[in-house]
């Protein structure tokens, strides 16, 4: 997809802060962080949202929130997880991600 910003992110075509990395997805700091850590867990697959992901592909994303937690320092505290799905649901990039915010209190609800 050569408008998709994570797919030309994925590619290297646009810099990021890499967190980590496997073979089915990079995580990367948000640009824009709304917390003191504030990550972005993308597919290197493109899909649209959650709900046109592989099971698998899921499973091994959220697989790796422990993880990554750990590897953030978030962990002992806690942390939110978020799949903005759709415009109603806040999505702004088509590319499904998943966000891990953590390193202050969040309130509830979260708008």
């Amino acid at each position: 997809m050569n408008d998709c910003i994570f797919c030309r992110i994925i590619a290297g075509e646009i810099p990021s802060e890499r967190v980590y990395e496997d073979d089915k997805m990079i995580v990367i700091r948000d640009v824009a962080p709304a917390a003191p850590v504030h990550v972005l867990m993308i597919p290197k697959s493109h899909t649209e949202n959650i709900t046109t992901a592989e099971p698998e592909l899921l499973l091994h994303m959220l697989g790796k929130v422990g993880e990554l937690a750990e590897k953030l320092g978030v962990d002992a505290k806690g942390f939110r997880i978020v799949a903005n799905t759709g415009d109603d649901g806040g999505q702004t990039v088509k590319h499904l991600h998943i966000h891990l915010l953590g390193g202050k209190a969040l309130g509830w609800p979260p708008c």
